[in-house]
């Protein structure tokens, strides 16, 4: 019997394209269902993810299994065992996931108080963002990828958050490739993989999103 793999995902969500670039890199063909989360959660995912109610979710075979960084994990571990993404060397691949989780409880948190605020709330964010950003530019160093010269787990942690740079810029006055030079030049060699290039949303249609939650966010 084939193999039944479902992603929920909602498209400008970093946390469902992390999934989506790990399937594809492993080579695994799966049925995309884009959810309506800011109106209409479906049937599926209440039932799927009763604890938490977010997307992704990834749905093998009838089972589920949420939270990104898992998702993320449970994927090298199904498929693909001759191009895994975690570094087979232990304490390697506790620092992998060491950095992604600093992406996910200080970046992640710092970017989205950034592009909804304004006035001083706005550029402490900001400030923290950048400095966020700075410190995985350090850890990045003059290799090509965060797995050295072999995209893996980090890079698919960090890269869907490129999607945002352009809305970030335009509602905080902010210059990445100003700020972080090497950051930007590791996003886009990630941009010519094509696993990253079709998993991640046009920056402007993000920016346009992004407006549209930032108006309603300070209109109430």
């Amino acid at each position: 019997m084939a193999e039944e793999v479902i992603l929920l995902d909602f498209w400008p969500s970093p946390f469902g394209m992390r999934a989506k670039i790990a399937l594809r890199e492993k080579g695994v063909h799966f049925d995309l269902r884009e959810e309506e989360l800011l109106s209409n959660k479906s049937p599926l995912l209440l039932q799927m993810n009763p604890v938490h109610k977010k997307i992704p979710v990834l749905i093998h075979n009838g089972k589920p299994v949420c939270e990104s960084h898992i998702i993320v994990q449970y994927i090298d571990e199904t498929w693909g065992p001759e191009s895994p993404l975690l570094p087979s060397e232990p304490h390697e691949r506790a620092r992998a996931r060491f950095w992604a989780d600093y992406v996910d409880k200080k970046i992640f948190p710092a970017g989205r108080t950034a592009w909804r605020s304004t006035g001083e709330a706005q550029e402490a964010a900001k400030k923290e963002y950048i400095e966020g950003l700075k410190m995985l530019e350090g850890e990045l160093g003059d290799t090509a990828y965060f797995g050295g010269e072999r995209f893996g787990f980090l890079d698919v942690s960090i890269i869907p958050f490129y999607s945002w740079f352009y809305a970030v810029e335009t509602l905080t006055g902010c210059s990445f490739e100003e700020e972080c030079p090497k950051l930007v030049g590791w996003a886009k060699r990630c941009m010519q993989r094509e696993s990253v290039a079709r998993s991640l949303p046009d920056q402007h249609k993000v920016y346009d999103f992004m407006s549209e939650v930032r108006k309603k966010v300070q209109a109430q």
